[in-house]
């Protein structure tokens, strides 16, 4: 059978549109930017384009923000309150207790210290906020 044919079945029936070309909506993707190739340095970005980048740090930090943020240290951006929230807090400090774990030997050293202070503060803070 050919890719055109049709298959006929008792109550219903089933057409190979498949086809060598790209379907409509692929062709009207952007294709996706190329890594350099290793060696090479990355292409310079235009001013005022900012290139973020997330790593293991910059992951954790954005955690414990959030952690902070439920401790009521930090102010909502948008209303400017501070809100305490301390089951979220709890949840974030089980959450960088399991990376920590899961993690174990496959961080650098710089990595796993900035993990276990945060965890220490974050622990430490949220005991203060409790008792008091």
């Amino acid at each position: 059978m050919s890719k055109k044919e049709e298959i006929k079945g008792d109550s219903f029936v089933i057409k190979d549109k498949r086809s060598s070309q790209l379907s409509e909506e692929d062709a009207s993707r952007e294709p996706e930017p190329e890594a350099p190739p290793a060696g090479e340095p990355a292409p310079k970005q235009a001013p005022g384009e900012q290139k973020f980048q997330i790593d293991f740090s910059t992951f954790i930090m954005s955690l414990t923000s959030s952690a902070f943020y439920h401790l009521g240290d930090l102010a909502d951006p948008v209303t400017g309150q501070k809100e305490t929230n301390l089951p979220a807090v709890q949840q974030t400090i089980d959450m960088l207790i399991m990376l920590k774990a899961k993690t174990q030997g496959n961080l650098s050293a710089d990595e796993a210290k900035l993990l276990e202070q945060l965890i220490y503060e974050l622990q430490m803070k949220y005991v203060e906020k409790t008792r008091g």
